[in-house]
């Protein structure tokens, strides 16, 4: 599996409040994650950096998982112990209370994906079909999208298009949503915070990702989109694509 990871601060905001990375555990599988951090006074910058750090952590220490149920566990587990740490050190800190991130996590294996989120950074999987967003976004449009009180449209240019009804770190018990999907050879997951899809819209995201171009270029390409179009917030992607070779197994 091939996986790569880009963050920039957009060409408004002062500071970078995103955080991320892939990272790999002890049997070499591949995780990646998105946070996209919230809060004054830099806060949302302690609370990004902790989601990616922590997570990086445990998951360097975890051998091999290749059952669904047990990687889907593992993520539900450790979200709630990334919920608790992102409380306690706000409590300690009272100049980042209130501070909180949204996550988007996901783990590949040769079968399927598993993918764990909260808040509004998404989850987008490329295959055969064509692509579709895996992820509902925990946002006040959100709901009103489903309950069809506001049109698709209508949300994207809500005036409270950035309330979140969910994010890591701000209150205790918070759920998160996951889910595994099957995938095959060729098909590729797009992990990214709001200030790529305020920007660029699915049917691009779909064309440069369906391009035979590597990976990091694919990356860049959509990080130049959206600061073509403004770049008034921070932009993070993550983007794996499913190289495994069905014969042996293998890949990475």
């Amino acid at each position: 599996m091939d996986g790569y990871f880009l963050t920039h601060r957009g060409k408004v905001r002062s500071r970078n409040e995103d955080a991320g990375g892939i990272f790999y555990n002890a049997d070499g599988q591949m995780l990646a994650i998105v946070a996209d951090g919230m809060g004054g006074h830099q806060a949302g910058d302690v609370a990004s950096d902790m989601a990616a750090s922590l997570i990086q952590g445990k998951w360097e220490k975890v051998t091999k998982m290749e059952i669904p149920g047990e990687l889907e566990e593992w993520m539900s587990k450790t979200i709630a112990e990334l919920n608790a740490s992102i409380l306690d050190y706000a409590l300690k800190h009272p100049q980042h209370e209130g501070m909180g991130t949204t996550v988007v996590i996901a783990v590949g294996t040769e079968e399927f994906i598993t993918i764990a989120h909260i808040g509004d950074s998404r989850g987008y999987l490329l295959n055969a079909n064509g692509l579709a967003q895996i992820t509902e976004d925990h946002s006040l449009v959100n709901e009103l999208v489903r309950s069809g009180q506001i049109s698709k449209e209508d949300a994207e240019h809500h005036p409270r298009k950035n309330i979140l009804l969910k994010a890591l770190g701000t209150e205790q018990g918070v759920s998160e949503d996951v889910q595994t999907l099957s995938w095959d050879k060729g098909d590729q997951i797009l992990l990214c915070s709001d200030g790529l899809t305020n920007k660029v819209v699915d049917a691009e995201l779909k064309d440069v990702l369906n391009t035979s171009q590597d990976i990091e270029k694919i990356g860049n390409k959509l990080i130049e989109l959206a600061n073509e179009r403004g770049g008034e917030d921070n932009i993070t992607l993550a983007i794996l694509r499913h190289t495994f070779s069905h014969e042996g197994g293998g890949g990475s």
